[in-house]
């Protein structure tokens, strides 16, 4: 049976006593006879299983530094729950709310949200959203028919098209009751949707960096 873990200590080689190195990845236990002209060899199979670990730790780390600003925040995405666009240092919610809502209820979800310490988020403007878009991008996301992707930068986690807090105007200039969606699969606006429906739309929230 493997002793547990002791603090670091050796014996002399010969000694007859247990020697641990430290840190207890390897235990050598009393080293008989026979054993002890093989003590030396054990210590720098003990070592170098050792200095391996520490190599490998080294080259995870190293990747890591190298990656591309984009790919590792896009990375890090779902673990943080935002992701800040380094083009125009939006803040954006990791993921939209993630089930059908009308545009008055994403408006709200959005005020309500209370993410990264921050109280002062919004629902995205059409603007916004169209400058998250990017065809070439594929974050994983549902949608109705279970796993998807979508084209959006960030690997942020969508599970629908997006409303936008734009509201169309009426002839005489003023907000009327219908609202612009951004289709992130497709890449399209969609203009004159009824602020009442829900089907397949969703909040996703942003603020301004540095507010």
């Amino acid at each position: 049976m493997v002793p547990a873990a002791k603090e670091k200590t050796f014996a002399p080689l010969g000694s007859g006593e247990e020697f641990f190195l430290w840190p207890p990845l390897v235990v050598c236990s009393e080293l008989t006879s026979s054993e002890k002209q093989k003590s030396g060899a054990c210590i720098v199979k003990c070592r170098a299983k050792f200095a391996a670990l520490l190599l490998s730790v080294a080259a995870i780390q190293a990747i890591a530094r190298s990656a591309p600003e984009g790919r590792g925040g896009a990375q890090e995405t779902q673990i943080r729950d935002y992701w800040i666009d380094p083009s125009t240092g939006l803040m954006w919610a990791g993921k939209d709310n993630g089930k059908d809502v009308s545009w008055n209820k994403a408006m709200k979800y959005c005020r309500d949200l209370r993410l990264a310490g921050y109280s002062d988020w919004r629902l995205a403007t059409l603007g916004e959203l169209e400058g998250i878009y990017d065809k070439d991008a594929n974050a994983p996301g549902r949608d109705g028919q279970g796993a998807s992707t979508w084209h959006v930068k960030g690997n942020m986690f969508l599970t629908g098209n997006q409303w936008s807090s734009s509201r169309l105007v009426d002839d005489r200039g003023h907000p009327s009751g219908y609202a612009s969606r951004f289709d992130f699969n497709e890449g399209r606006v969609f203009n004159g949707d009824e602020l009442s429906f829900y089907t397949n739309k969703r909040a996703l929230c942003v603020r301004g960096s540095g507010k």
